[in-house]
């Protein structure tokens, strides 16, 4: 006993309520090697948060060296992973998205010209679907933080805001979750709004700030709460070398470079300002490598510092972008549709030197993406992807795969586009979109949410509405502020702010903001909603909608044509039939897909393919199957076997009939095989469907009806019954079962 108090003395447990359920810290229990850890229990969610840093900076680097990574473990939801190693691998892109979360609103509290490597990992060790994992992460983060040495201005703390019924709701449960027209997180200081990452149904500026607001005050108590468990427990944050250049070294280099730089910078085109730029560097190094030996680095410092001086004192004190545009002004603008003859949609958009190709693919609904992942999210139909090739921005560098980067951006344009997009009931398919970024000057991501516009349209998929996105920026200095809109790159690597809204003429679908600061007052935040509506409504009216005004009527010749029908789920297997074997023959047979998914007491059949009667056939069959033929229904079936007594017809996959032989043909048979053999395509029609569900056919009836054959003579009943010394065939129909 002794021993276990030894290794546990610095054990301390925290609690508060947070939303209507207990929010628990725990410390000193685990990973007590790591600079700054806690255990966070939100109900039953479980988060372990972890802290380190390097003990000395990286060299080389002109950046702070911080990773964040969000890991689930499947064994949190009681889940083995479906893999062969039976593992979790890399992390899923929902992990991804929740990383950058978590990165984007403790990044800027960092000293920013400290280079030690610091690294936050938020695992996932328990799910509570009524308490957000990812929110508990965040506020896990920030407590590991506060309490670690790692030199950070926090706290902050992390809500997730639902809109259910008219009324806004902190941490919504799974229900609320299902109800809400608005998903928001939002991250604060004890003073201001530090991130904001949200969805929402085409809902109001204003109802979307006022989640945002609430959010912000809701996030103040746990902020006390953090505060009161770093003044407890709190260790003293350590030193480090700084990285910011000597001011005088500074002061040099910029009173030799200042007039250059701004004739250099003074331009719309990016190319253009990158070759005046150039022979600058090599001036600056010639004339301080020999005053500075061994700090080129700490030079090129300058001179970006010099830059970024310049690019805020124009916009602060005169007003002035660096491409001569007024501050709510947007570049030129293009769009185009119908690009690429072969794919089914695609649409062009271009902003200044932005430009992003979206490609529209549909598919049948069986190509929606599966999930595996820790909620409950378990496939989607509509994906978006976003690539951001080096070439866009006129580097050269191989392809390596997405990045966090292109999986973040590619969320936002989906998130933005997801309220618009038809349900499978009114637009049966998957719908795939690629962004392909083909040149790079700010705002690719609402760039690839604008070209997905048209693209969707484009493919004609019927949209609610049209979505446009637009960026604005912020400059700050004190008390002083200003927004714009629009930014290019420059404006957004020497700001302060990147706050990227999506939305209809009518609503907000997704907004995402990037700081580089601690965080936006309410005033700031209002302003960049009322700037990118106006803007967004003009790139719609005056750009977007004139190169296409609504979705097209008719789909493209090469994409599947795709009809659906509804059929009672106890039909489902006779569908499918045995190993697949009646859906592989009706695929094969119409040369279509067909997917049946099972819906309660019904069953959703979707049948895809490029040629439109083919798929109409399939659908025939299937329901035909389903439903059983009516009496007197007409159909080309195919013999299938040669009885004595008549000849099995199949008139659907799975489905035969038995055309006896006194209804073979308009005179008397003697023997079937003179009429029909094995594997013919004849015309029958259903006479009758017995208490047995057995199908007695005709061709005899059906000639006469659809080709005004007449009979020769008349067939008595007696006739047509199964001859007395044929007493062994009749008991085989007898034995017939459809």
């Amino acid at each position: 006993m002794a021993n276990t108090a030894k290794v546990f003395d610095r054990f301390k447990v925290f609690e508060t309520e947070f939303a209507g359920r207990p929010l628990v810290v725990e410390t000193g229990k685990m990973a007590q090697l790591a600079n700054g850890s806690c255990l966070v229990r939100y109900g039953d969610t479980v988060v372990q948060v972890a802290v380190t840093a390097s003990a000395k900076p990286r060299e080389g680097v002109d950046f702070f060296p911080l990773s964040v990574d969000y890991e689930e473990k499947l064994y949190s939801v009681g889940k083995i992973p479906g893999s062969y190693l039976k593992r979790e691998g890399r992390p899923s892109e929902k992990a991804i998205l929740v990383s950058r979360v978590i990165d984007r609103p403790i990044r800027p509290l960092f000293p920013k010209d400290m280079r030690n490597d610091c690294s936050v990992v938020a695992t996932v060790m328990s799910v509570d679907p009524d308490c957000s994992p990812e929110i508990t992460a965040m506020v896990g983060t920030s407590i590991a933080l506060s309490i670690s040495d790692v030199p950070w201005n926090g706290p902050v703390s992390s809500v997730s805001v639902g809109y259910v019924d008219g009324e806004y709701v902190i941490n919504p449960t799974k229900e609320q979750r299902a109800a809400s027209k608005m998903a928001i997180t939002v991250a604060s200081t004890d003073s201001r709004i530090a991130m904001i990452e949200a969805g929402a149904d085409c809902l109001s500026d204003e109802v979307v700030y006022n989640g945002i607001m609430a959010g912000h005050e809701a996030n103040q108590k746990i902020i006390e709460f953090i505060k009161g468990i770093q003044a407890e427990i709190g260790k003293e944050k350590f030193t480090y070398p700084s990285n910011e250049p000597d001011h005088e070294m500074f002061e040099a280099i910029k009173a030799f470079a200042e007039e250059d730089v701004k004739l250099a910078l003074d331009t719309d085109d990016k190319t253009v300002r990158d070759e005046r730029l150039q022979p600058i560097y090599e001036a600056v190094h010639a004339k301080f490598d020999e005053v500075y030996p061994e700090m080129e680095a700490q030079i090129d410092e300058c001179l970006y510092k010099t830059q970024k001086f310049i690019v805020r004192r124009w916009l602060l004190d005169e007003q002035k972008r660096v491409d001569g545009r007024g501050m709510d002004d947007i570049r030129p603008l293009a769009s185009e549709v119908s690009l690429l003859p072969r794919v089914h949609g695609s649409g062009l958009f271009t902003r200044g030197q932005t430009q992003v190709l979206t490609i529209a693919t549909l598919g049948p609904v069986s190509d929606k993406q599966l999930l595996d992942g820790i909620d409950d999210e378990e496939e989607k139909r509509y994906i978006h992807h976003y690539n951001f090739p080096s070439y866009s921005v006129g580097e050269t560098k191989p392809s390596r795969g997405p990045g966090r980067r292109e999986i973040g951006h590619g969320a936002l344009a989906e998130r933005a586009l997801v309220p618009v997009i038809p349900s499978v009931e009114e637009f049966p398919y998957a719908i795939r979109l690629v962004s392909e970024v083909v040149s790079s000057n700010g705002s690719t991501s609402q760039g690839s949410v604008c070209g997905s516009t048209l693209a969707l349209m484009d493919a004609g998929v019927p949209i609610k509405a049209p979505v446009a996105g637009i960026s604005c920026g912020l400059i700050t200095e004190g008390e002083r502020w200003m927004t714009m809109v629009d930014i290019q790159g420059l404006e957004d690597f020497f700001g302060d702010m990147d706050f990227k809204v999506a939305g209809t003429h009518d609503g907000i679908t997704a907004i995402q903001m990037d700081l580089k600061i601690s965080g936006l007052t309410p005033e700031m935040v209002k302003e960049a909603l009322e700037k990118t509506h106006k803007a967004r409504n003009y790139i719609l009216d005056e750009i977007m909608l004139k190169a296409i005004d609504k979705p097209r009527e008719e789909l493209s010749k090469y994409a599947p044509k795709m009809f659906t029908t509804v059929i009672p789920s106890d039909k489902i297997s006779e569908v499918i039939g045995k190993s697949g074997k009646v859906i592989k023959e009706i695929q094969a047979q119409f040369e279509v897909k067909v997917d049946i998914e099972e819906n309660g007491e019904t069953g959703n059949v979707f049948v895809s393919g490029t040629d439109s009667d083919k798929c109409k056939s399939a659908l025939a069959a299937i329901d035909l199957i389903a439903n059983g033929p009516e009496i007197g229904a007409i159909f080309y079936g195919r013999v299938t076997r040669l009885m004595d007594f008549g000849a099995f017809v199949e008139i659907a996959p799975g489905m035969e009939g038995l055309c006896h032989i006194s209804r073979l043909d308009v005179k008397r048979t003697e023997n079937v095989s003179d009429v029909v053999t094995e594997g013919d395509k004849i015309i029958v029609k259903v006479l009758e469907i017995d208490e047995k569900g057995r199908i007695n056919l005709s061709r005899r009836d059906a000639l006469i009806e659809v080709e005004g054959l007449e009979p020769e003579n008349d067939i008595s009943d007696q006739q047509r019954r199964p001859r007395n010394n044929d007493r062994r065939s009749s008991d085989r129909r007898n034995n017939y079962r459809r």
